[in-house]
């Protein structure tokens, strides 16, 4: 290989950590680095399958591991027999770290993390769409979560220093940007003058005209400013698409999770956004079978699907996390989280199909990513079967649904 290859597990974020990798360590040959995840056990084993995989397949590769689970669990994975270095989440974003560097775990203390940098990269890898980095690490402390121990306290990227990204990626012909972090609603309360979420959309819009589309990573509804709330009410080029980081849909649960919100609150949310905008569809977070979670509680879940009006179910089975409160609570069998993981995940496509059946008609504009593959504003998955150039938009009537994605011709 000429270029190091990169495998991305995890969020958004990992994936825009590695496009900043990816410039780093241009010109390494025959290196393969895993970006790896803390977020679930399964996210971790995945990664562990991958370095095995990646021995098989270049057997004179460096294999470098990265990302929350190398960051929190680094001598593990540098016992690994096919492991040449552990880099941490910080270690990974300087260039000076993919130099000449032959310490076997190259890991530093990420709790100690103060400031988080603009890393303003050249564009994606074949991408029309690009993540733009405003937030990292996370100050909450929610019982079953290890990934504020693999990204450290919450901090914020200065504004100027975001809308220069965004300039940067517009002019290289992105057409729909994302911003990403850990904790995003959380953003600015380490800066001067304590600006929220909402001063840096609506600074980044009016700065950056060129941005056609602009969409946000997971929020979670406590720390949604009013600034945020009256753009994505009014904003046009605020995707019509939301997801919510929600986790389940009973009180109790939510407060043994320790999340800051109710469940009154988040259908409140959803109900006062669609009044004012009638076409935004909302996608979740939801944890089937957290510890002491009874069938009442889950059905608190379940009915929240209806009630706040969710489209996109994110779904996850509870992964116990060695050293989180959570591990330590009054655990539910495995079988049963794996049977309420696939109820939701059920209703989720159900409600998916009844979206996408419901825009049959009708018309949108379609980011195309690839040949006929794209995007609509809603994020649902279009397959186009008119041609269209990649990294264009283009106006799309939809015919018909097939199996999970919308068919589609341009108009």
């Amino acid at each position: 290989m000429s270029q190091p290859e990169i495998i991305t597990f995890g969020c958004r974020l990992n994936a825009f950590e590695s496009e900043v990798m990816r410039e780093h360590a241009a010109g390494l040959n025959d290196t393969v680095i895993v970006n790896t995840c803390a977020v679930t056990s399964e996210a971790e084993r995945q990664a562990r399958q991958a370095i095995r995989r990646a021995r098989r397949t270049s057997p004179n590769a460096r294999i470098i591991v990265t990302g929350c689970a190398a960051q929190i669990n680094a001598e593990s994975f540098a016992a690994m027999p096919e492991v040449d270095q552990v880099m941490g989440n910080a270690e990974k974003l300087l260039a000076e770290s993919f130099k000449a560097n032959d310490s076997p775990i190259l890991v530093g203390d990420i709790m100690a993390a103060r400031e988080t940098a603009a890393h303003l990269i050249t564009g994606f890898h074949a991408r029309s769409r690009a993540f733009v980095q405003i937030q990292n690490g996370c100050d909450h402390r929610c019982t079953f979560c290890a990934i504020p121990y693999g990204r450290g306290p919450s901090r914020s990227v200065p504004m100027g220093q975001i809308v220069d990204q965004a300039r940067k990626l517009v002019a290289t012909g992105i057409r729909e940007i994302v911003l990403t972090g850990v904790d995003i609603t959380a953003y600015g309360s380490d800066l001067p003058g304590d600006p929220g979420l909402g001063s840096v959309v609506r600074r980044l819009l009016r700065a950056v005209p060129d941005v056609k589309r602009l969409r946000l990573s997971s929020l979670d509804v406590a720390e949604i400013d009013g600034d945020l709330r009256d753009l994505l009410a009014t904003e046009a080029r605020l995707m019509p698409h939301l997801h919510l980081s929600l986790q389940s849909g009973d009180d109790l649960v939510l407060k043994r999770m320790k999340r800051r919100h109710t469940r009154i609150q988040a259908i409140a949310f959803c109900e006062e956004l669609r009044a004012s905008r009638s076409d935004v569809v909302f996608g979740a977070d939801l944890i089937a079978g957290f510890p002491t979670e009874d069938v009442r509680m889950f059905q608190r879940t379940l009915d929240l699907v209806d009630e706040a009006g969710l489209t996109f179910l994110h779904v996850f089975p509870y992964s116990s996390r060695p050293g989180t409160p959570a591990a330590r609570m009054p655990q539910v069998s495995g079988e049963v989280r794996r049977e309420r993981a696939e109820r939701l995940r059920a209703i989720g496509l159900e409600r998916v199909r009844a979206f996408l059946e419901s825009q049959i008609g009708g018309s949108a504009e379609v980011l195309v990513e690839r040949p006929n593959f794209g995007r609509s504003e809603h994020y649902a998955p279009v397959h186009l079967v008119s041609d269209a150039a990649p990294g264009s938009v283009v106006r799309t009537l939809f015919f018909a649904v097939d199996q999970d994605r919308l068919l589609g011709r341009c108009v």
